[in-house]
């Protein structure tokens, strides 16, 4: 069910607003205003991966606060009351939001999505590819086991309407808000980004990977097509990442290349590590890690799962320029 002032546009280019100020106002260091629509919230949240031994780690979650409210990602079990208290200090109430829009099916994004939904009877929308994970969360456990999974995930959701790469979102019917949805597969199948075209926002979920930081995708190559894809999309001026903190002007384009290099250097990394000829999985990765840099504990199965998705190109020589020849 969309609601009635929630309208999906399939296929088709549709002009851009004029953009509006920049503001980028923090709130108690965790919130900050991006423009007079857009708010960005930092999850703070810790991943168990061994006995008395956590992983600090942080996710954004977005607001688009135009007639109606849209949220784009929820963050983890628990985030819903940081989202609720902040829509309250700008004014609005809980009841407006509308939609919430899922870049992918992972735990730090739709962790409180089923808490949001029972509260204010939203409107739930992802790619057709995540709707198995959202929906039936105890199976996205057993498939793709994650540290804390039951933690970080209030529950399953139903999703509402499934997305594909062309659509135009208009959250609020209005015109101005115009969302276009990019199919950015790789760091999941069915990850989306959103691009706020009005605003020339970006938001990017897991599909620009943060050099230096722990590289979680299910397959490379797909990965890298993806952020040649992101590269090519033009008046991008802010970049809003789940795993990063939010970009502007050059430093959006700097941080895709930057993200393109990273990869790559995943790909040698993981290439050198396998020529020591070890079968055990989690020395594998503990070796391939240590040469990129991470900690000893980022040791965990999904860092395994994806060193193991680059294995399955190791035969490439440069990821960039496979894609460049396709």
């Amino acid at each position: 069910m969309i609601p009635a002032m929630v309208v999906v546009k399939r296929g088709g280019r549709h002009p851009a607003q004029d953009p509006g100020e920049l503001i980028f106002s923090y709130k108690e260091g965790r919130r900050l205003q991006i423009s007079s629509a857009i708010h960005a919230i930092r999850h703070p949240f810790k991943v168990p991966v061994a006995p008395g031994v956590a992983l600090d780690r942080f996710v954004y979650s977005f607001i688009i606060a135009c007639d109606t409210i849209t949220l784009v990602d929820t963050g983890v079990a628990g985030c819903e009351e940081t989202i609720f208290d902040y829509i309250r200090t700008i004014g609005r109430d809980p009841a407006e939001i509308s939609l919430i829009l899922l870049t992918h099916s992972h735990p730090d994004h739709i962790g409180a999505a089923k808490a949001i939904r029972d509260a204010t009877g939203c409107t739930v929308m992802a790619h057709s590819a995540e709707r198995r994970w959202i929906e039936d969360t105890d199976l996205q456990n057993r498939e793709r086991p994650v540290p804390g999974f039951s933690t970080l995930v209030g529950g399953p959701v139903p999703l509402d309407h499934e997305l594909v790469d062309g659509d135009t979102i208009d959250p609020d019917g209005s015109g101005h808000y115009d969302l276009e949805v990019i199919h950015t597969p790789g760091h999941s199948p069915g990850s989306i980004s959103l691009f706020l075209k009005g605003e020339g926002a970006l938001f990017s979920g897991d599909a620009v990977p943060v050099a230096g930081d722990l590289p979680v995708y299910d397959d490379a190559r797909k990965s890298v097509r993806s952020l040649q894809r992101l590269k090519r999309t033009r008046n991008i001026r802010i970049l809003l990442s789940a795993w990063d903190e939010p970009r502007s002007g050059k430093a959006v384009y700097d941080r895709m290349d930057q993200a393109a290099s990273y990869l790559e250097m995943i790909h040698k990394a993981v290439i050198q590590a396998s020529e020591t000829g070890t079968s055990d999985i989690i020395e594998f990765t503990k070796r391939t890690a240590a040469l990129l840099g991470l900690p000893p504990q980022a040791a965990n199965p999904l860092l395994a799962r994806t060193f193991a998705a680059t294995m399955k190109v190791r035969d490439l020589n440069d990821l960039s320029a496979e894609e460049k020849s396709m």
